[in-house]
């Protein structure tokens, strides 16, 4: 039995009161089930869809080469798929992994200044210099796979690159992982940074980061650039790292949450099934509240942890991390932010094509957006900063390109930004109790 559906007239999405998540665990189902499950929301679609804007949309992307025909022969548009979105101030950047082989630039960016819905080529990011990779030359000082990118408040670039190519077929590491971090003034690199070897896994990816800057600390690092934390995800060997930037140090933490739940890897988007079972990917801070959240691309639930056990430092040997269950949604989802202005959780439910909010201090609920074309497997989620607190979202339509289904006659891959207005549905939300003999999830 599913908790969760949707359909022309209703759409339910179901959220837990925030719980610690260790306590759950600890009693029975059903004590579980009486004591930390609320379900809420139900509203009406008629007008959501209404407030998407195209910012720029593509059938396939397509690049700005340089004189190099080593690269044109090697490009493989229908394996180039972006999973990665941040807004800078005059530019859209992409991050662009090497999930197959073909891709000849794995971070990219386009003008902001176009007009909306155009299909810009590509600009490779900082210049095809650092992509020697898709031309077939691995330099472990490049870039080689990038899943996703963070500005800071100093206007710098955090580029994460997971150091992995043709990820989804064989595998193949051929770096070690890294973060380059670039001026984004002056498209300079500022900074790398290495992650200890015990850090990390034979089958550790990295594929997510945010950025906190709201824990201070003393001494020559106050008010610096890097003072500043980053929370990295370990998708496939899953896990949370930890780095601080005063100090140049990373930990590692992980928990059972962060796993893939065996029961929920399998994924429908308008009758379209694939299978693929990802840890912990969609990351997203709140200052406020000093927490990070959480959650595996195959599950339901949304999960949070306090930042200030993550920044503590490495966790003291056999200490469970704690973890609490902040919610259940309708189905599966990667793409999640934190209007930090009031909290207000954002998120993509996969198999119902929308973007809704939640804010679990008010309870306030609404869907922002639907449309079962446009927002097809949201990648990216995004409170923009430098555009007002505007949502936009990268929406891919990814599984074309994991079932070699992509055709160039159609788009698949959108910039999408939530247009603020009269058009989003409020949801007033009510609270039922589930018996006991509903529950069929798995809890860890």
């Amino acid at each position: 039995m599913s908790f969760g559906f949707f359909s022309l007239y209703k759409y339910y999405i179901y959220v837990l009161q925030p719980t610690n998540y260790t306590s759950c665990a600890s009693t029975s189902i059903i004590e579980v089930m009486m004591r930390c499950l609320t379900i809420v929301l139900c509203a009406y679609l008629a007008s959501a869809s209404a407030s998407l804007e195209v910012v720029n949309q593509w059938n396939v992307l397509q690049f700005d080469f340089p004189p190099d025909p080593v690269l044109l022969e090697k490009f493989q548009p229908e394996n180039t798929v972006p999973t990665g979105l941040e807004i800078g101030w005059d530019r859209i950047y992409l991050g662009i992994p090497r999930l197959r082989a073909g891709v000849p630039a794995t971070l990219a960016w386009v003008p902001r200044s176009l007009p909306p819905g155009v299909s810009p080529v590509l600009q490779a990011y900082p210049d095809w210099s650092w992509h020697t990779a898709g031309r077939g030359d691995i330099n472990c000082t490049g870039l080689i796979s990038v899943y996703r990118v963070r500005a800071d408040r100093c206007n710098r670039l955090w580029v994460l690159d997971a150091g992995v190519i043709t990820s989804i077929d064989d595998f193949r590491r051929v770096c070690p992982p890294k973060i380059l971090i670039f001026d984004m003034a002056t498209d300079r690199l500022v900074r790398s940074v290495y992650f200890p070897r015990e850090l990390l896994r034979p089958a550790s990816l990295l594929t997510n980061l945010v950025l906190d800057d709201s824990r201070s600390s003393s001494g020559h690092h106050a008010g610096s650039c890097d003072n500043i934390f980053a929370y990295i995800s370990d998708t496939v060997a899953p896990g949370i790292i930890v780095y601080d930037g005063a100090r140049d140090n990373a930990w590692r933490v992980t928990h059972a949450s962060m796993y893939p739940d065996p029961d929920m890897g399998e994924y429908d988007i308008g009758g379209e099934r694939f299978t693929l079972m990802d840890g912990v990917v969609g990351l997203a801070h709140s200052p406020a509240q000093g927490l990070l959240y959480y959650q595996p691309l195959a599950t339901d639930r949304l999960f949070s942890v306090s930042t200030a056990v993550l920044a503590s430092g490495p966790p003291a040997e056999g200490a469970d991390l704690p973890v609490n269950l902040v919610g259940r949604k309708s189905s599966q989802g990667l793409g999640v932010a934190v209007d930090p202005r009031d909290d207000t959780i954002i998120f993509s439910p996969i198999s119902e094509t929308a973007i809704a909010a939640w804010n679990p201090i008010t309870n306030s609920h609404k869907v922002l957006a639907q449309d079962p074309e446009k927002l097809q497997f949201c990648a990216e989620v995004r409170w923009a900063e430098r555009d007002n607190g505007a949502i936009w979202v990268l929406s891919t339509r990814f599984h074309k390109y994991f079932r070699r289904a992509v055709s160039k006659h159609e788009i698949h891959v959108r910039i999408l930004r939530v247009v603020e207005g009269p058009s989003y549905v409020s949801l007033q939300p009510h609270v039922l109790r589930r018996a006991a003999w509903q529950a069929n999830s798995t809890l860890f």
